[in-house]
């Protein structure tokens, strides 16, 4: 990334289920849902959107070899993005099994997200 714009923050959970992917997503859009850049395109090589740079940095508890990569991308709507992924989050206990939730143990996923915009 040439120029650095924006860092978001922000934290997704999956309290039952134990979907690592799914906590990320809401990660994600948790970093991005309370904000706007209504500027932004007038500062991107060729006003274009396209031309945005999204580099994602998630921490995640466990399960990395599950997270899909490709539905974490989609939850960014424009640009050229990146994800990387490192230890971090948490994993912790919701107090309690809902297997119509889907939960094979009482255990939630707390991942935590950083998106950076620029060009």
């Amino acid at each position: 990334m040439e120029k650095l714009m924006f860092i978001e923050t922000g934290m997704g959970i999956d309290v039952h289920g134990q979907d690592i992917t799914k906590a990320a997503v809401r990660a994600i859009k948790n970093a991005i849902h309370f904000n706007s850049m209504p500027g932004i395109r007038s500062v991107l090589p060729g006003n274009s959107l396209d031309n945005m740079v999204v580099n994602v940095k998630l921490a995640v508890p466990c399960d990395k070899d599950k997270l899909d990569i490709d539905t974490v991308k989609e939850a960014i709507p424009f640009g050229k993005v990146s994800v990387e992924v490192m230890d971090g989050g948490m994993l912790t206990t919701s107090g309690i099994v809902i297997e119509e939730k889907g939960d094979k143990n009482d255990k939630m996923y707390i991942v935590v997200a950083s998106v950076e915009v620029g060009y």
